[in-house]
């Protein structure tokens, strides 16, 4: 099976990490740094079980490479408009696209069913790109919990002591390539569950992430030195309460609110919105924080706490440059 990671930062450089040695033929898209590092030393995972070392094909050319068997895309929600004629270049009939993001993703409305399906996210596609040139239905959705980052260039380093990968199809359907996905990194250190309700994995993250990446862009902290004063955690349990409220009323289970909150308040691990901001990079404010308001208003589920929380995070990223409302 040919694998291509479209994108070899944090998330991506530590999946082909994971994938070294396996039996597929690995390939990584990258640029910049990232790409001379990988193409000159090699790529370099640190996990708590030890230091991952693989030489895969790393290009900035993604035509060089050939139709792929499946495509994992890593970059941020923000650049994948611009690079949807560059993954379908790697793309054969049966080619499955499994994209790795938080927050909604672009295909969300994709085999919804009800009155909302095939909706498109306008803020997330907005000139039809990823739809027109990859489309949907060769669309898979992965949601990622491995709390990685890159420490130099060709060095990704994994914090958790488990790191877990949730995936499925927009339809719920078995899917043969995903199953062999799963078959080659479970041996490897990255525990991955198929699921037929991705999008109940997608709000049980992204509730966390309303609270942490929001909070975290205003303090530029990580959430166990956030959460642990009184009136925070009161406006953060609020603020879940919400977001669960949107979720449900979405006909998704995004599972405890409690036991997620109680999880991210011993994070030391600084949320990646947050990283993006300190490190100027493009900050994944529509995927993240803007469409999940867009939903709520669409379902009529009141959201004041997060109204406010977002409103002053959105404009914290406007300030410093990192993100611009593209429906104005």
């Amino acid at each position: 099976m040919k694998i291509c990671i479209y994108g070899a930062g944090a998330v991506g450089g530590h999946i082909a990490g994971r994938l070294a040695g396996s039996d597929a033929e690995v390939s990584l898209i990258a640029r910049g740094e990232q790409l001379a590092a990988i193409q000159q030393n090699g790529l370099r995972v640190e996990t708590r079980d030890g230091t991952l070392l693989s030489r895969p094909v790393a290009t900035d050319q993604p035509a060089d490479l050939g139709p792929q068997d499946i495509v994992i895309v890593t970059v941020k929600a923000p650049a994948l408009p611009a690079i949807a004629e560059h993954v379908a270049a790697l793309l054969h009939r049966d080619s499955l696209v499994l994209f790795v993001m938080n927050g909604i993703p672009w295909w969300y409305f994709h085999s919804h069913g009800g009155t909302l399906d095939g909706t498109r996210l306008r803020r997330l596609d907005p000139t039809g790109a990823l739809w027109d040139h990859i489309g949907p239905e060769r669309a898979a959705g992965a949601v990622a919990y491995t709390a990685c980052s890159v420490i130099a260039p060709g060095v990704i380093r994994a914090e958790n002591a488990v790191n877990r990968l949730i995936i499925g199809r927009p339809d719920g359907k078995p899917d043969a390539r995903l199953d062999t996905l799963a078959s080659l990194l479970n041996p490897r250190g990255l525990e991955v569950t198929i699921t037929p309700k991705i999008r109940d994995a997608v709000w049980a993250k992204l509730v966390m992430n309303l609270i942490g990446g929001s909070l975290g862009v205003l303090t530029a902290s990580a959430m166990k030195d956030v959460l642990d004063k009184p009136a925070v955690a009161g406006t953060a349990k609020a603020m879940a309460d919400e977001g669960v409220a949107i979720a449900r009323a979405l006909g998704c289970d995004p599972g405890d609110p409690d036991k997620g909150l109680s999880k991210l308040a011993t994070s030391s691990h600084l949320q990646s919105i947050a990283q993006d901001l300190l490190a100027g990079r493009p900050m994944e404010i529509d995927g993240l924080f803007r469409v999940p308001l867009d939903l709520a208003e669409l379902v009529q589920v009141p959201t004041p706490n997060l109204d406010l929380v977002i409103e002053l995070a959105t404009q914290r990223a406007s300030a410093a440059g990192l993100y611009h409302d593209t429906t104005i």
